[in-house]
């Protein structure tokens, strides 16, 4: 028998509950053959039997697979209208307690990004940021808070003057602002999601999966903001339909549940 990537989807699904049928095939398939070839190993099957018996490469498979790449205040500009306008807009709207979510935060930057922002608005004792992943890994490399030099780059001087301290050629995040950020487990497609938030911010992480799973967790996003509650999507995204999907279009990246 052929073991072919429809077997090795079945597989994935059995022993990590990740469904390989919600990402793009071709652009997926070459990322896991690519890892594949890495370890010398012939064939889906042998594979498979490798991730069942060996913790280490499972847990790498599954870190590989959930695509991290972030960075701090990443696309400036967009980081620009959400503390000049966006906040203010949402506090004047809701007050100061507002429920943010975080959705596929990877490695803490953008949640801790968040928290930074709204600091310039909210005292910290005021601010909660669920965040939320798929990967265990990376969640706990975002509760270390330990980020190379090209991560921090776009920050804010002040703000990395304030929040920041250099570890050789590292930086680590100020505690005061991971106490900020209650990080979750969570998979987009299968768990309920937070509800009645005021921001949820989800972020180049979308464009990995096909038009059809994309429109089903725009809709997700959409019931569970509170109305006049924000999506910050990233540049690489657009909701074409947000018509449809009962949005309001307040800029390229920020969409409104109307009130």
């Amino acid at each position: 028998m052929e073991y072919d990537y429809e077997y090795l989807k079945k597989q994935i699904l059995s022993l990590t509950t990740i469904d390989l049928n919600a990402y793009k095939e071709r652009q997926m398939k070459r990322r896991i053959d690519t890892l594949i070839a890495k370890h010398q190993i012939v064939g889906y099957d042998k594979y498979v039997q490798a991730l069942k018996t060996d913790k280490a490469l499972f847990e790498e498979f599954v870190n590989y697979i959930t695509i991290n790449v972030s960075e701090f205040y990443r696309n400036p500009d967009q980081w620009k209208m959400l503390d000049e306008q966006i906040i203010p807009e949402l506090i004047g709207k809701f007050g100061k307690n507002l429920k943010v979510w975080s959705a596929a935060c990877s490695t803490g930057d953008e949640p801790y990004s968040l928290v930074m922002a709204l600091s310039r608005h909210i005292p910290l004792n005021q601010i909660h940021i669920i965040a939320t992943d798929l990967d265990k890994q990376v969640i706990a490399k975002a509760k270390v808070g330990l980020y190379h030099e090209k991560s921090v780059e776009s920050v804010p001087a002040d703000l990395k003057k304030k929040y920041f301290t250099q570890v050789g050629p590292a930086y680590k995040i100020a505690d005061e602002i991971k106490a900020r950020v209650e990080f979750r487990e969570h998979d987009l497609l299968k768990d309920p999601y937070p509800s009645d938030c005021h921001l949820i911010v989800c972020r180049n992480v979308l464009i990995y999966f096909t038009e059809e799973v994309k429109e089903e967790i725009f809709a997700k996003f959409q019931k569970n903001l509170k109305p006049g509650g924000l999506l910050f999507i990233g540049s690489t995204e657009q909701i074409i339909n947000h018509r449809e999907l009962g949005y309001a279009r307040k800029s390229s990246f920020f969409y409104e549940r109307p009130m």
